[in-house]
């Protein structure tokens, strides 16, 4: 495998103190794989927002993100970056900033890609402000080189149901005609009751388009709902695209690959009684087990292939 050692990301997202989501999902497996991570945390709470005793933590403005980035820029640091990887965001004005930004680490690396995965809602239900809808759809996706919604958050950007596969190509091409190269959505609901799709989309001028299409078998008894899972795909997806030269195919594959180990994984810690239906899952119990995935991580076992279309 090729090393990420040139490669530096700074990753703009969420902080859990205890967990997996956001940047506690996604910087771990970068490191893993030989990428430089440096986060700057949009959130740092106590557990994620779906404990049932809620959360407690503070939240950073626009101005305090643009306070930390002007740092790295009094010290040149900002040249450093190959990539830029955005996730949950929870108010306008930080998501604007985050596009100054990026056109900042443009002006000194023209080649650096921005990997933007849009939180905005899962299973028909958005959870963040509804005003960050048009900043994502007018002047962030239009920035990005990779992108990587689930099929709520294409719903969303597209305004489009998704019903069939053509829905999902047409929805695809809304992407690729606003300037986004890779369009990878990690999950829809297309497959069979106990099977997933993912898609992935790759446009340029030389090569034209290429379309692949990925088969997932479900895992558990579809009680139990993971959290951070598109955190940890869109860093899987970031890295192995970087590793494999760009060969979407073998980069939604990897990616894949490793997401279903860190699920099986997470699975096998469950108890049996939980797993059954017997005794409801508890947020502690769901959270992703990426630790004890390390070798999944660094070695992903290719069992599920993508078909070319």
């Amino acid at each position: 495998m090729a090393s990420g050692a040139f490669n530096r990301v700074l990753s703009i997202q969420s902080h859990v103190v205890h967990g997996h989501v956001g940047n506690k999902s996604a910087v771990f497996p970068l490191q893993v794989l030989g990428f430089e991570v440096d986060q700057i945390n949009s959130v740092q709470f106590s557990n994620h927002t779906g404990y049932k005793n809620g959360f407690k933590g503070q939240v950073l403005n626009e101005k305090e993100l643009a306070d930390v980035y002007a740092g790295l820029v009094d010290n040149d640091l900002h040249k450093l970056y190959t990539h830029l990887l955005t996730g949950y965001v929870g108010n306008p004005a930080f998501l604007r900033e985050i596009a100054s930004i990026l056109r900042s680490l443009r002006g000194v690396n023209e080649k650096l890609i921005y990997v933007c995965d849009p939180v905005m809602g899962d299973d028909g239900i958005m959870y963040v402000p509804k005003e960050l809808l048009p900043i994502y759809r007018d002047e962030i996706v239009p920035l990005a080189d990779i992108i990587t919604p689930n099929q709520y958050e294409v719903e969303l950007l597209t305004g489009k149901q998704i019903k069939t596969e053509t829905d999902i190509w047409d929805a695809v091409q809304w992407f690729h005609e606003k300037g986004v190269q890779t369009v990878a959505i990690s999950s829809s609901e297309l497959g069979s009751k106990d099977t997933l799709l993912a898609y992935v989309s790759n446009r340029t001028a030389a090569a034209g388009t290429e379309k692949y299409r990925l088969t997932i078998p479900k895992q558990g008894n579809n009680l139990i709902r993971f959290t951070g899972t598109g955190d940890l795909f869109a860093s899987l997806f970031l890295a192995h695209s970087a590793l494999t030269n760009y060969d979407v195919g073998a980069t939604l594959e990897r990616a894949i690959a490793t997401l279903q180990a860190v699920i099986a994984k997470t699975l096998s810690f469950i108890p049996e009684p939980v797993l059954q239906g017997k005794v409801p899952v508890t947020s502690q119990q769901r959270e992703l087990k990426l630790i004890q995935s390390k070798a999944d991580i660094e070695q992903p076992k290719i069992t599920l292939k993508c078909e070319k279309l």
